[in-house]
């Protein structure tokens, strides 16, 4: 097994840990931090947490070891981590489309993937934020932390190294299609509940139906009827 790499603060983990890959091997290795200051999240946006009590984790999987469409191993990669956080936890963990985790209504983690090109050799980059141990988060009200919302304080070394462990026996050997769309689909959060959408500045009510294997998200809303939404077309206000 690969051992974990530990840097005491960086600017991002998805862009350090290319600099553990060891040339010509096949292997995963794995970068965290306990102080990110310059994290990325989806759609560009930045993520940054408190130093000292999140965990940011990324690990780089050779694309050669992967039967999945990049859509497929994005879904495949939120459940692993989703079972993971629920195991550890003992709570419900859902997945708010596309990849964060959701525990009683608040977002608790983050992933981010990536690919590229190092050493000739393609990899997904899959970067984790996971909150554990904050409890202020300013002005983002829907964020928490597995210590808001289970009341447990979790040792940040251990955490980080069984995440790891778990996940490097997940991509090692990634499973096929298979399965995979309707375990995402049962842990979507809010699916075939009804919730506030923003599409184009517009709210309106409406129930998610579907994530389909192409990355879409299928979602009926009440003055447009059925209609599919990719990365960032519409916004589930919760």
């Amino acid at each position: 097994m690969t051992m974990l790499n530990y840097l005491p603060q960086c600017g991002s983990t998805n862009d350090e840990v290319v600099n553990f890959l060891r040339p010509g091997s096949a292997e995963i290795a794995g970068l965290c931090t306990f102080f990110q200051n310059n994290g990325r999240g989806q759609y560009g946006n930045r993520w940054e947490g408190a130093a000292g009590k999140n965990i940011a984790l990324s690990l780089a999987v050779p694309a050669s070891s992967v039967k999945l469409s990049d859509s497929l191993f994005n879904y495949y990669t939120a459940l692993n981590i989703r079972r993971f956080t629920a195991n550890l936890t003992r709570n419900e963990v859902k997945i708010k489309w596309p990849n964060d985790l959701i525990i009683s209504h608040k977002k608790v983690c983050g992933i981010l993937i990536e690919k590229k090109k190092v050493n000739n050799r393609m990899y997904y980059i899959v970067g984790i934020g996971l909150n554990v141990l904050q409890e202020d988060f300013g002005d983002l009200p829907r964020a928490g932390s597995l210590l808001t919302q289970t009341g447990t304080l979790f040792n940040l070394t251990d955490v980080a190294e069984s995440m790891y462990t778990f996940l490097l026996g997940r991509f090692s050997e990634t499973a096929g299609p298979e399965g995979i769309l309707q375990d995402y689909n049962s842990c979507l959060y809010k699916r075939n509940e009804v919730a506030v959408f923003r599409k184009d500045n517009i709210r309106q009510n409406g129930m998610i139906s579907t994530a389909d294997e192409d990355g879409n998200l299928w979602i009926e809303l009440e003055h447009e009827g059925l209609q599919k939404f990719y990365h960032k077309e519409i916004e589930m206000l919760y």
